[in-house]
């Protein structure tokens, strides 16, 4: 595998800007665009191997990867007093756990389904 394959490439539609974007969360924002979904791929892809032989270049460490990431499915999250109680009162309502009502959210939020 390329040393670009351990990085998550993501090429999205901007409704703002009226093309496909392309990123890599955590280290490279929005750095190209265009019509053609699968141009701004290469496109992406390419900027990541220059930006690959910059860092080796200049000596400095790559991010970590973000490929194949394995994830716990536990995170704390801090929402602040008056936020929790918020949410503890519609987990309430709708007859769900604190956490099964957030959960719920949250997918809801990213469009995932279950």
């Amino acid at each position: 595998m390329k040393e670009r394959g351990q990085y998550l490439k993501i090429v999205e539609w901007s409704e703002e800007d009226q093309c496909y974007v392309g990123s890599v969360p955590g280290w490279i924002g929005a750095c190209c665009h265009g019509d053609d979904e699968e141009k701004v791929y290469h496109e992406l892809c390419r900027i990541v191997d220059e930006w690959i032989e910059i860092y080796q270049k200049d000596g400095k460490p790559l991010p970590p990867a973000t490929v194949g990431k394995k994830y716990s499915g536990k995170f704390q999250l801090r929402t602040g007093s008056d936020l929790h109680h918020a949410l503890a009162i519609k987990a309430l309502q709708t007859g769900e756990s604190l956490n099964n009502y957030c959960t719920k959210v949250l997918k809801q939020s990213v469009s995932l389904k279950d």
